[in-house]
């Protein structure tokens, strides 16, 4: 049976692999866009938020003492989900990006909402702070990408029905 704390460190774990998995993701349609400037910056921006976040899960599960060597990859429990979200080569991907990028900012909040009340429960304050943090960018990120969903989705409209004018990126 497994204690508190170590359901906590694996969670933790779990997040550090998200984190990587989203940065893949967010450089991957970062790259790809040409013709949305506003969303590839709040992208780019983003980027640099979720390498910091990762330094930050990092130095929860450096302050374990747990060895880099034991800690197993989780990247490939949400490789499938990022290679949806993040491979999209589809005439309309701005706009299924757009809206997956949502669904993962949204999966993100969930998963530090989760492991701020196991940090409460095993009574550390730090890593509540820190994911209580991390958690304050993805819900800014979320309503982010939420209020300009439509704007994207008109602007790929426009493009779409405009002869010569690419709409994909």
């Amino acid at each position: 049976m497994m204690s508190s704390e170590e359901h906590f460190l694996d969670w933790v774990r779990d997040a550090h692999a998200m984190e990587k998995q989203a940065e893949s993701m967010l450089e991957k349609m970062a790259a790809r866009l040409e013709h949305y400037p506003d969303l590839k910056l709040r992208i780019e921006q983003h980027i640099e938020e979720t390498r910091e976040q990762q330094v930050l899960v990092q130095s929860v599960i450096d302050r374990y003492d747990t060895s880099r060597s034991v800690i197993k990859d989780t990247a490939g429990k949400l490789s499938a989900f990022g290679q949806a979200m993040g491979g999209m080569m589809t005439e309309d991907e701005v706009v299924k990006g757009a809206i997956s990028g949502n669904v993962f900012e949204n999966f993100e909040i969930a998963s530090y909402t989760s492991l701020i009340a196991a940090a409460e429960k095993i009574n550390d304050s730090e890593s509540v702070a820190i994911f209580t943090r991390i958690r304050e960018q993805e819900i800014a990120m979320a309503d982010w990408t939420l209020k300009h969903l439509p704007d994207v989705t008109q602007q790929f409209l426009i493009r779409s029905e405009t002869p010569g004018v690419e709409a994909k990126k």
